[in-house]
């Protein structure tokens, strides 16, 4: 079982910065792909972010650019610098852990942290 706590949140003017952070419980998580995911307001939760174990990394196109997702291995942390921010990028973030294991997929989420971008 993993625990996942977002922290890092809150409201900040467009063009703005800021970084979100998840620390997650657990003594493997250096071989977890975590990943950023969002959900605005009447929209599906999407992929911003992910980096697997090895370190490879891919972002959707809306924040390519923009965002930098990290992982202290050490510190069982995962980080989401998010710069230059915009309006839509208002939405609810999500910390993800995902590990395949021979016989299951594991896969969980933290509870979110509310980011919103507004003058």
């Amino acid at each position: 079982q993993v625990q996942l706590v977002e922290s890092g949140g809150g409201l900040v003017q467009p063009g703005g910065s800021l970084r979100l952070s998840c620390a997650a419980s657990g003594s493997i998580f250096s071989r977890y792909v975590m990943g950023w995911y969002r959900q605005a307001p009447g929209k599906q939760r999407e992929l911003v972010t992910r980096i697997t174990s090895g370190g490879s990394i891919n972002y959707a196109d809306s924040v390519k650019g923009r965002f930098t997702i990290s992982r202290d291995n050490a510190k069982n942390t995962v980080y989401l610098e998010m710069n230059s921010l915009k309006a839509e990028d208002t939405a609810v973030y999500y910390c993800n852990a995902q590990y395949s294991a021979p016989l299951a997929l594991y896969n969980y989420w933290g509870q979110g942290t509310q980011v919103t971008v507004s003058s």
